[in-house]
Formats: C-alpha cells, sequence, structure tokens
C-alpha cells in the first residue's frame, strides 16, 4: 500500500518573531521600533498576514496526507523525500532559498501579502492551495546554477551564486572564461546568476554596466556572470568583468586568498570554503525546480 503524499510547508520567522527573540517583549520591542521611527502595529499586522496564510495553508491540506513543516534556518538539516509537494509561504526569496534543497519535487510559492512581494515565485494565494493540491497542474521548470568544488562538493542556486570573501572584503583569484581567457583579479565578489535570478541581485549590477550581457529567460540554459568592482593594479585586471554561459560552459575561478567562500540564495550559513589553490566551476546545473 503506498503512502499518502506529503506536503512540506515551508516558511521563515517574522520579524515580529525576531524582534520578541532579541528584546523579550512586545513592550520592548515597541519602544525599539519608535527609537527608529517605526511602528510595532505594522510589523504585528505583517505576522499576522503570514500566520493567516500558513493556517489556510494548512487546512487546506487533505486530512489523510502526510504534512511537515520547516523554517528557513533549518533548511540545511532537513530531508526532503522524492515524493514531497513544497508549499513555501512567504517572499519570492524564500523559493529560491528552498531550490537548491530539491531534486524535482514542485513546489507551490504562496504571497501571504499580496501587492507587497514581487510575485515572481509565489504565485499564488493561499486560498487557491486547496485545488492546486487536488489536481497539481503542471510545473515549469527554472534553471539553475552549480558550482563544483574541485574536492568534489557541489552547491545549486536558483537565483545566483557568490564566490568572494565572506565579508565581501577583497578577494584574490584567477579566473577562466569558456573562451579560454584567463585573468588574475582582486574583486569584491564574483555572482553568476539564472534567468529568474536576472530580476535579483544581478538586476542591480546589470543597471550599472552600460555593456552589460543581456540576461537569460528563466527557462533558458544559459547563465549570466558579473565580477563586482574588480581593481585595476600592476597585477590584476578588469577585462573579463562580465559575461555568459550556454549549455556546457564553464566559468573557473582559482582562489588566491584563504577562506573565500561561495553560497546560494542569500543563505550564507550553508556555504562552500575554498582555500589558496582550489578551483570552482560555475555552470548551468543538471537539475530544475519545477515551480507550479
Amino acid at each position: 500500500m503506498s503512502l499518502p503524499p506529503r506536503i512540506v510547508v515551508v516558511s521563515r520567522r517574522s520579524e515580529l518573531d525576531e524582534l520578541l527573540a532579541r528584546h523579550g517583549t512586545r513592550g520592548a520591542a515597541a519602544f525599539f521600533l519608535r527609537q527608529r521611527g517605526r511602528d510595532l502595529d505594522e510589523v504585528t499586522a505583517r505576522h499576522e498576514a503570514a500566520q493567516a496564510a500558513l493556517t489556510a495553508v494548512g487546512a487546506a491540506i487533505p486530512a489523510d496526507w502526510r504534512r511537515g513543516h520547516v523554517e528557513r534556518a533549518d533548511l540545511p538539516r532537513f530531508l526532503f523525500a522524492p515524493e514531497d509537494v513544497v508549499v513555501a509561504v512567504g517572499q519570492d526569496g524564500l523559493v529560491a532559498n528552498v531550490a537548491k534543497y530539491l531534486s524535482g519535487q514542485p513546489v507551490i510559492g504562496v504571497d501571504p501579502e499580496p501587492g507587497r512581494n514581487a510575485g515572481v515565485l509565489v504565485r499564488h494565494r493561499a486560498a487557491a492551495v486547496g485545488a492546486l493540491l487536488r489536481d497539481l497542474p503542471p510545473a515549469g521548470p527554472r534553471t539553475m546554477v552549480v558550482a563544483r568544488l574541485d574536492d568534489g562538493q557541489e552547491l545549486y542556486g536558483l537565483n545566483e551564486i557568490y564566490i568572494g570573501h565572506a565579508g565581501h572584503q577583497s578577494a584574490r583569484y584567477v579566473l577562466a572564461d569558456g573562451a579560454g581567457r584567463r585573468e588574475r583579479q582582486s574583486s569584491s565578489g564574483l555572482i553568476a546568476g539564472t534567468g529568474t535570478g536576472a530580476t535579483g541581485w544581478c538586476a542591480s549590477i546589470a543597471r550599472e554596466r552600460a555593456a552589460a550581457p543581456p540576461p537569460p529567460a528563466p527557462a533558458e540554459e544559459a547563465l549570466c556572470w558579473y565580477v563586482r568592482e574588480a581593481w585595476p593594479s600592476p597585477a590584476t585586471g578588469v577585462s573579463l568583468s562580465a559575461g555568459t554561459l550556454t549549455g556546457r560552459e564553464e566559468l573557473e575561478l582559482t582562489s588566491e586568498s584563504e577562506r573565500l567562500v561561495a553560497f546560494a540564495d542569500g543563505l550564507e550559513q550553508d556555504a562552500l570554503e575554498l582555500s589558496w589553490g582550489q578551483r570552482i566551476r560555475l555552470a548551468v546545473a543538471d537539475r530544475r525546480l519545477n515551480l507550479i
């Protein structure tokens, strides 16, 4: 007899939760916010909207189905099963946060605050989840990016992968692109993003580049990449500052600093670490996010 489906709801702590964890009481949190020209009522309203969406999603799951719940901070320690259906309730970035831990499971993004979020990845309202679960529509595949260290470790991202100094200070490395060009650089890091990520961090960088390459589409098997604040010197160059990767092309970075890091989609606590001389390669990933 087969097991009923398992719905895994993903959320993150609200700003109110974080304020109460830091200050202990609502009164202390309200005082803290007042000193900064903010109001606790605004924070409370957003918290209540998120809780209402989570309650509605929970009520939409059939009673005989299995269910699980994981917070964003615990994603690196959570084991997803192949048959899971994931429901991410929060901002668009929450879908990106969970994507790197999945292997083909469908994801439903739920927007608890319509009009506040862009809705690029959280495209549904909580009230629609019941109908979606009863009859899952076809998922739209989204391209992902992968970073592979020379020791076999891998890191996946839906939006982008950052490689550089953990404190975003100057990082030294040798960069080699898909055309065989190599350059020693010192910069505040390298970003490689997908078509989905082209609306986020990559977009803010591309706006400042007059000759930035056009970003790929979300389902296109291509990446855009940018070097942040490359510094010209007698020993370091700035000619390889942006480009695209398609198909099986790779971008290779060889560290010439100790303890560089690579992390995906803002999850800095789940990072790969590079020591001096280690190589890391960026490419289009062999897995996709199945977004409903």
